[in-house]
C-alpha cells in the first residue's frame, strides 16, 4: 500500500497535463535585446522601433540645373580670363606684348591728363643681339631676354609696365615719373643688369636705350619715335648708355 506522499509518478504526471499551462506574466520577461524586437503593425508589417527611415533628400530639377549652369559659367570666365592674358602677353618672357601695352597705356594716359602727371617711356634695346644669336644661338638669345625682364621686373615699381615691343626690344612706360627720374633709374638698372650674368652661361650682356617724357598731344607712335632716335643716339655713342630725348 502506498502511502499518501508516495503516489504514482504516473498519476502525477497525468495530473499535471490537465493543469492548463500558464504563460509568464510579459511584466516579468527581461527586455530584449536592442535590434530583436520587431513588432507586427496593422497591415502585417514587421515595423522594428529602432530603425529609422532616412529619406534622401534629393534637390530639385531646378536647383540641380542652376548648380550645373553656374558651375559652366565658372568654367567659362576662367577659361576667357586665360586666354585674355594669353592674347595680351609676350609667350617667351612673359612681358606684355604690343596689343597689352596699347591698353595699358590708354589707362595710364587718362590718368596722367586727369592728374596733370608726367608719362615717361624708356625704349630698351639688347646690344649685339644678332650676333649673339649667330654666335652662341638662339637658345642662348631666348635666356638673355628672359634674364633681362626678370631682372627689369624685380626693379620696377608695380605701376611701372614692360613691354615686348619686337626682337630684342622693350618699352617701359614710367606713369608720374618725371624725365631726369627716368633717366636716373633707367641708367641705374642699366648697371645692374651689365653685372650680372645670363644664367646657365655665365654670359655678360648690355643694352642701350632711349628715354622721353610724353608731350602734350603727343600720340604714342611719336613717342615711341623719339624713343627709338634716342636709342639709336645711344648705339652710336658706344652703346652700354641711356640718352634722354
Amino acid at each position: 500500500m502506498f502511502k499518501h506522499d508516495e503516489s504514482s509518478p504516473l498519476q502525477s504526471s497525468r495530473h499535471a497535463s490537465r493543469r492548463p499551462h500558464r504563460l509568464p506574466d510579459p511584466a516579468n520577461l527581461p527586455l530584449p535585446m536592442r535590434g530583436h524586437l520587431a513588432l507586427p503593425t496593422a497591415n502585417g508589417r514587421v515595423h522594428h522601433p529602432h530603425i529609422r527611415r532616412v529619406e534622401a533628400h534629393v534637390a530639385a530639377p531646378g536647383a540641380l540645373q542652376l548648380l550645373v549652369a553656374e558651375a559652366r559659367i565658372a568654367e567659362l570666365e576662367s577659361a576667357l580670363s586665360e586666354a585674355r592674358q594669353a592674347a595680351f602677353t609676350d609667350a617667351l618672357t612673359g612681358a606684355l606684348n604690343r596689343r597689352g601695352f596699347d591698353e595699358g597705356y590708354q589707362r595710364e594716359l587718362a590718368r596722367s591728363r586727369r592728374n596733370g602727371s608726367q608719362l615717361a617711356i624708356a625704349l630698351i634695346d639688347v646690344d649685339d643681339f644678332k650676333r649673339l644669336n649667330d654666335t652662341l644661338g638662339h637658345q642662348v638669345g631666348d635666356e638673355t631676354l628672359v634674364h633681362l625682364v626678370k631682372s627689369l621686373r624685380a626693379a620696377l615699381r608695380p605701376s611701372d609696365i614692360l613691354c615686348r615691343f619686337g626682337g630684342e626690344e622693350f618699352v617701359l612706360l614710367l606713369p608720374e615719373t618725371a624725365l631726369d627720374e627716368a633717366v636716373a633709374a633707367i641708367s641705374r638698372f642699366q648697371r645692374q643688369f651689365a653685372a650680372s650674368a645670363v644664367p646657365g652661361c655665365e654670359l655678360a650682356v648690355t643694352f642701350s636705350a632711349g628715354v622721353v617724357v610724353r608731350q602734350n598731344s603727343e600720340s604714342l607712335e611719336d613717342v615711341i619715335l623719339r624713343a627709338d632716335a634716342a636709342t639709336y643716339a645711344a648705339k652710336r655713342a658706344g652703346k652700354n648708355c641711356v640718352v634722354r630725348g
